[in-house]
């Protein structure tokens, strides 16, 4: 009889054991962002669910009626699905995670379209009047209602707006700044009072701040209305705005950066001078931003203060002046084709002016802490040479220190 030895095989090769000499293998990241195509798939399994589900309540199941109403049925029974579709692979911090995923690029998504259609409409709108060179050159005082666009344009009210932002600027930006400053470094009860003063007065309405002036600039000291008028109505609406923003910025300057400059033995305005206001460039070059946004969209103050011409007026201090935002107002309310046209062309320049302030002051504070342009890198590098120059040089305890030479008449004789 034959007996049949079987040798077992391993299924596996054994691992060969960890040493210093074994090679350790690369990790492999881990892809936590993106859309795979179970994602792609719940997403648009979700979408239809729920446009199917609007159309059952509005057409068939509910007497519902109504565009808004449909588009919020269809999107939270789209969030309803979207969750119970992710939630058969994924577990519940997931399924929230991918929800407010979605949340948030929804309303991003609803945003960046209201700004193109905004943008989109006042262009379209406006294209027969930018499409003219004189409405960027001319003034309304020879042109009517009934006259085409080929005579007339806005050069009036875009002086009028640069002069009187430029003006509220120069009012604001150093008030403001100075009272963010002393809200941040100076703590106590009244500056507390004064932080709950600038709260309440960022919600006051832009007819009381024009009144205010009227009463006191026009009616009060009788002086006449005027571009500077109005821009002392605008740097009221501006200043809460740049002092509430600049104020936000300057607490996020860490404690520890002005702790070592007093600790070096700076003074307080210097600390302040030179490194506070340099960390928080960028942060408050965005406040100004934001108070220039406030005030140079302002109509109300400006028609009580500056009242309206049709003429060109470079002189803030006499004579009506009319911004941009009022030469919209008062084109559009017109029943002409042609004014409603020049209207809009004037909203359109006026983003285009607002675009450019933006970019400019983003460009002068858009350098984050310690870049330094190449002037002052330069003088930093110089001094820096001739400090490693000087710590190179032997030095004597007993002799003078180096660069001191004797008074004329005190030194002895060779």
């Amino acid at each position: 009889m034959t007996v049949v030895e079987e040798t077992t095989q391993p299924l596996t090769e054994p691992t060969p054991p960890e040493g210093p000499d074994t090679p350790e293998l690369p990790d492999q990241p881990r892809h936590i962002g993106g859309l795979s195509r179970s994602g792609v798939l719940s997403l648009c399994g979700a979408a239809a669910s729920g446009l199917c589900v609007a159309l059952l309540l509005f057409g068939r199941l509910a007497p519902l009626s109504g565009g808004l109403g449909f588009v919020v049925i269809a999107y939270l029974a789209f969030l309803a699905a979207y969750a119970v579709l992710v939630g058969l692979e994924e577990d519940g911090p997931a399924v929230r995670d991918r929800v407010m995923t979605v949340v948030l690029w929804s309303a991003a998504s609803l945003l960046f379209a209201a700004l193109v259609l905004v943008v989109g409409f006042t262009l379209y709108r406006g294209r027969d009047a930018l499409t003219h060179l004189n409405f960027f050159t001319q003034d309304m005082q020879k042109a009517g209602p009934l006259d085409p666009l080929s005579n007339g344009g806005i050069a009036h009210a875009m002086l009028g707006t640069l002069i009187m932002i430029v003006i509220a600027l120069a009012i604001t930006v150093p008030l403001g700044l100075a009272c963010a400053v002393y809200l941040n470094q100076v703590p106590g009860r009244f500056s507390r009072f004064v932080r709950t003063i600038v709260e309440a007065m960022t919600a006051l309405p832009s007819i009381v701040a024009g009144l205010m002036v009227y009463a006191t600039w026009i009616l009060g000291l009788g002086l006449q209305k005027s571009g500077l008028a109005a821009a002392f109505a605008i740097s009221v609406m501006m200043l809460p705005i740049v002092i509430r923003a600049a104020d936000v910025v300057l607490r996020l300057v860490p404690g520890t950066l002005t702790e070592a400059a007093e600790a070096l033995g700076a003074p307080r305005w210097r600390t302040v001078w030179h490194v506070v206001l340099p960390t928080a460039r960028s942060g408050l070059a965005t406040a100004v931003i934001l108070g220039t946004a406030r005030g140079i969209g302002e109509t109300s103050p400006v028609l009580l203060t500056a009242g309206y011409t049709a003429a060109l007026n470079t002189d803030p201090a006499h004579g009506p002046m009319v911004s941009l935002p009022l030469a919209v107002f008062s084109f559009v309310k017109s029943p002409e084709p042609a004014m409603i046209a020049r209207g809009f062309g004037a909203a359109a320049v006026l983003m285009a002016l607002v675009l450019v302030l933006f970019a400019i002051a983003r460009v002068i504070g858009g350098r984050g802490p310690g870049q330094q342009n190449k002037r002052q890198a330069r003088r930093t590098q110089r001094a820096s040479r001739r400090d490693s120059e000087r710590f190179a040089q032997p030095h004597d305890p007993e002799l003078p220190p180096l660069g001191w030479e004797p008074a004329p008449g005190n030194g002895e004789n060779a």
